[in-house]
């Protein structure tokens, strides 16, 4: 009886090791899991709002431009000018929606696409490459604004943030553009 109780103490010892060993390893695995998700949806986060800011850089040198070619607004930095400074910033915002492709899931992605089509209309419209009226320059002002919150609302699904941001008291604000000057250029321009 002494050999038998010497041997399930044993065993339950081993056992014991064993458990212990295994919760450590699985705690340990679990932590170094948690911790390379926090960084990447680190490095998403700052992707993510790296690019919404270099699209609405975009967008604004846009407008200066379009406003300075339709004679909307007087600047002191020429058409030319301003048309190098849009095509850097859409370089530096290609450049961040590149890091977009890299580190976004199939819904964010979709959703930066949405936004780079907008945001390409908007730059050929500000350069004059293809017609359109003020109307149709505020159209696609609506429609990039509308692509810019579905990707805010994909990143912040995929960041795992609660809440919607989009709907109807965020998207009823609109856009800040200016009005027409007077009604008679606001019809010449439609």
């Amino acid at each position: 009886m002494d050999t038998i109780t010497q041997l399930v103490t044993i065993a339950a010892v081993v056992l014991g090791g064993l458990t212990t060993y295994a919760t450590n390893h699985l705690m340990e695995r679990s932590k170094r899991k948690d911790g390379l998700r926090l960084r990447w949806d680190e490095k998403k986060l700052d992707a993510y709002a790296d690019y919404v800011g270099r699209v609405r850089t975009s967008i604004h040198i846009a407008v200066l431009l379009y406003e300075v070619r339709e004679e909307i607004r007087q600047m002191p930095r020429s058409e030319h000018e301003l048309s190098l400074e849009l095509t850097e910033a859409g370089g530096a915002q290609a450049m961040a929606f590149e890091r977009i492709m890299l580190l976004a899931g199939d819904e964010v992605i979709e959703a930066a696409h949405g936004v780079q089509e907008t945001l390409a209309a908007i730059g050929w419209q500000a350069r004059g490459l293809v017609d359109g009226t003020l109307a149709d320059w505020r159209a696609l002002h609506t429609e990039a604004f509308k692509a810019i919150n579905r990707f805010h609302e994909a990143a912040r699904a995929d960041l795992g943030v609660r809440g919607r941001f989009e709907g109807e008291q965020h998207t009823a604000r609109g856009l800040l553009l200016p009005g027409a000057r007077n009604t008679d250029e606001a019809a010449d321009r439609a």
